[in-house]
């Protein structure tokens, strides 16, 4: 088990006997999630850090559509429960990205496609930008937010 995994998985005792029960109840969907990931697919493999981020990005991505479809239901109630869980797995998630931090990254990438196409890469070499800029932000920027500055940077 990887040490985020093992530090979450400490964190739920923790919180089992401090009787916290939003923190303990979201981490053990975290800890199922996690144990879900690793037996995906033909064989069961060994989660590593970034791979435990990603599931953790991936739980949080849910309960922040499931706030959207609350509210919009009328019912803050829910959505304030599930706000409240994305707090509690955003400690074990990396620093995000400013828009500032991230435009930077961005440019570094759009320079490096420049470099390597040897012209000012298009809307239709948005695919080389994304994979280099996707593999520096690693988790700590929403995927969208990234194809959205990455497209008005290319146009």
């Amino acid at each position: 088990m990887s040490e985020l995994a093992q530090q979450i998985q400490a964190d739920m005792v923790a919180s089992m006997k401090a009787h916290d029960d939003l923190t303990r109840s979201t981490l053990r969907m975290a800890i199922s999630a996690i144990k879900n990931e690793q037996v995906a697919g033909k064989q069961a493999r060994e989660l590593t850090d970034s791979d435990v981020v990603i599931v953790l990005n991936r739980e949080v991505a849910k309960r922040r559509d499931s706030a959207e479809a609350y509210t919009s239901g009328n019912r803050p109630e829910l959505a304030a429960k599930e706000l409240a869980e994305i707090e509690v797995l955003q400690r074990y998630l990396p620093a995000a990205l400013s828009d500032a931090e991230l435009d930077v990254l961005i440019a570094n990438a759009l320079a490096q496609a420049e470099a390597q196409l040897g012209a000012k890469p298009t809307l239709k070499q948005m695919g080389v930008v994304m994979k280099t800029v996707t593999a520096e932000v690693a988790g700590r920027a929403e995927g969208g937010k990234v194809a959205a500055k990455v497209k008005a940077a290319l146009a």
